[in-house]
């Protein structure tokens, strides 16, 4: 494979960081992957799932969103909106320098974020979501203990996976103003959930809803005992052949 370190102007104008692991022929399709809640680009699934794809012919952009990893912006600004317009742009800047993406894959709160923007991306004909939540309001329960100071005060700075992130109620405001429900019944597109029975992030329950409110073609893989981040190598190569074996028929 061949990897590449780029960057692009996101929804808001700053610039954000991106790489893109390619084969080394051509691609028979492009793919857009959008990363969990507060990780980046470089994240163990993300990277390892997007090498994977590349043995498959598969062309993978990943990017850290506004205010997180190498790129530009403030986080605290960010809510669920400006995720969703932040992968619009980088279906755009595919688009321009490649080609657009046929396959949208999102990990987590990236998996919610990919099912709205795929009303954005006419050319993706497939959509792939790992260990994602139903409703993107899931994310409160991350910092529950803070969310009365966050609502009375404006803001908080919480601790996730180790470090501080300052949370404003407007992303709460925000994450609870979408119906996520109505992007997956308008998807049309062929949707793949996978989802671990033991996730105890993110319950398995949402993959159920996201895959019952999804109309046909929908499919569902039981990632079996990985954990939500899919920390284990073998979990994320497994995780990248059966999308690639998935979407040969869509992309």
């Amino acid at each position: 494979m061949r990897a590449e370190r780029l960057d692009f102007p996101g929804a808001d104008g700053q610039l954000l960081a991106a790489r893109l692991d390619a084969p080394n022929g051509p691609a028979r399709a492009y793919a857009l992957f959008a990363h969990c809640f507060t990780c980046g680009k470089d994240v163990f699934a993300a990277s390892r799932i997007a090498q994977a794809l590349t043995a498959h012919g598969i062309a993978v952009l990943r990017f850290d969103f506004t205010g997180l990893g190498a790129s530009e912006g403030e986080f605290a600004n960010t809510n669920f909106s400006s995720n969703v317009a932040d992968l619009l742009a980088a279906a755009d800047f595919l688009r321009a320098r490649d080609r657009a993406p046929h396959l949208l894959i999102g990990h987590s709160l990236g998996g919610a974020a990919v099912l709205v923007a795929a009303a954005g991306v006419p050319e993706a004909s497939a959509v792939v979501t790992l260990g994602a939540p139903s409703d993107p309001a899931h994310v409160a329960g991350l910092f529950r203990e803070q969310l009365g100071r966050i609502f009375d005060t404006g803001e908080a700075e919480v601790q996730l996976a180790g470090r501080p992130f300052r949370i404003k109620r407007q992303f709460l405001e925000d994450a609870a103003g979408h119906r996520l429900a109505d992007s997956i019944a308008n998807l049309r597109r062929a949707l793949l959930v996978m989802h671990a029975p033991a996730d105890d992030t993110v319950g398995v329950a949402n993959a159920m809803t996201i895959f019952t409110a999804a109309r046909h073609p929908k499919s569902f893989i039981s990632l079996d005992d990985a954990d939500h981040l899919l920390t284990r190598r073998g979990d994320a190569v497994y995780v990248a052949n059966m999308i690639a074996a998935w979407s040969a028929r869509y992309i």
